[in-house]
């Protein structure tokens, strides 16, 4: 699975911060929206299409936090 995309929130903290990942499995989209940080509680949803995925992003990332695009690890990369 690769990992195309990753959003947070650019709040530090286990009770503030919020992430949504974006990954692509052959003709699979996924969608991750994490709450809590690396130990936090996770939501995962599954799309046929890059457009459907895209548009649960989109819905994910409204409202009030300022949402940050990260860079992808390159391939390899720990």
């Amino acid at each position: 699975m690769e990992q195309r995309k990753h959003w947070w929130n650019g709040k530090w903290g286990r009770l503030a911060r919020r992430d949504v990942y974006l990954r692509a499995d052959a003709d699979q989209w996924h969608v991750e929206q994490r709450a809590g940080g690396a130990e936090g509680i996770s939501r995962f949803y599954e799309f046929d299409s890059e457009d459907a995925a895209y548009d649960v992003v989109r819905t994910l990332l409204a409202g009030p936090d300022t949402w940050r695009e990260l860079s992808a690890r390159p391939p390899g990369a720990g």
